[in-house]
């Protein structure tokens, strides 16, 4: 009896380790005829395509026609010339968001000389502000307003925000609200709100949903994390350009070339 128990368990067991290497050869064969399928330097996401742009060091979202970067003095001296006309299998930067000011009395030493440059090179510009939890938002929406003339074909103004710390947040939201308000007031558009995934779901959503969003999110690869509509996502930190010496944010443009050319600022501003 023990020796036919004995061989019993040893069929039994030939049978599941032939099963599983069975099962192993299978999935390596597929594996092999997908790769043999695939483009070189691309990967399928659940949602999103990426393809994989070595000029610029780093993977990028497919089906998205307008990209661009965001800069300030981290950057330093940059060569909008080189940005503008570097090209990696036939993508090419078109925006560049540049800080402009931050609280009530800093401006980007960098800001002046990366806005004419950049427009000189050719690419549309958009200037953003840093939202200091420490000022009013009346005093900061003034202060960036001397800083900034915006004209026609630049981007809305940008508002960032994404840190807030201690008691008081719905204070804090006045005061970013008050920002917005005088902002628009004095450009006739409303602002793009900057900020992180879990920063707007955890202190902006819903209170200002009504104003074009534009996300960070580097770790989610479909699309940024927040339960509406956005307009810019900045999904890469470290990406590299010709003309700029240090790593660099990319972003894409939700929408056409059409989509983007109508959030433009569209007519002459006078002052107020």
């Amino acid at each position: 009896m023990a020796k036919r128990k004995s061989n019993r368990v040893y069929f039994w067991f030939s049978v599941l380790m032939l099963s599983f290497i069975g099962g192993l050869l299978i999935y390596f064969l597929a594996d092999q005829w997908s790769a043999g399928n695939r483009r070189p330097g691309h990967i399928d996401d659940a949602e999103n395509t990426f393809s994989s742009y070595p000029g610029f060091g780093i993977w990028i979202p497919d089906d998205y026609e307008v990209h661009g970067i965001d800069v300030s003095k981290y950057q330093k001296r940059v060569n909008w010339k080189l940005v503008r006309q570097m090209k990696d299998r036939g993508l090419q930067l078109q925006f560049a968001f540049m800080k402009a000011t931050e609280g009530t009395d800093i401006i980007d030493p960098q800001f002046a000389r990366n806005w004419k440059k950049a427009k000189e090179a050719g690419m549309v510009v958009g200037a953003y502000h840093f939202f200091r939890q420490s000022s009013g938002g009346h005093e900061q929406a003034l202060f960036f307003i001397r800083q900034v003339n915006l004209q026609v074909g630049d981007l809305p103004p940008v508002l960032d925000v994404e840190t807030f710390r201690g008691d008081g947040v719905e204070q804090f939201l006045d005061e970013v609200e008050t920002w917005l308000k005088v902002v628009e007031n004095r450009y006739g558009q409303k602002p793009i709100i900057y900020t992180n995934a879990g920063f707007y779901n955890q202190y902006l959503a819903g209170r200002f949903d009504n104003y074009p969003l534009w996300v960070a999110h580097y770790q989610n690869k479909n699309s940024p994390r927040v339960n509406r509509s956005w307009h810019f996502w900045q999904h890469n930190e470290g990406g590299r350009v010709n003309g700029i010496r240090s790593l660099v944010d990319f972003n894409v443009f939700n929408g056409t070339l059409k989509d983007f050319n109508a959030l433009l600022i569209p007519k002459k501003l006078t002052a107020n």
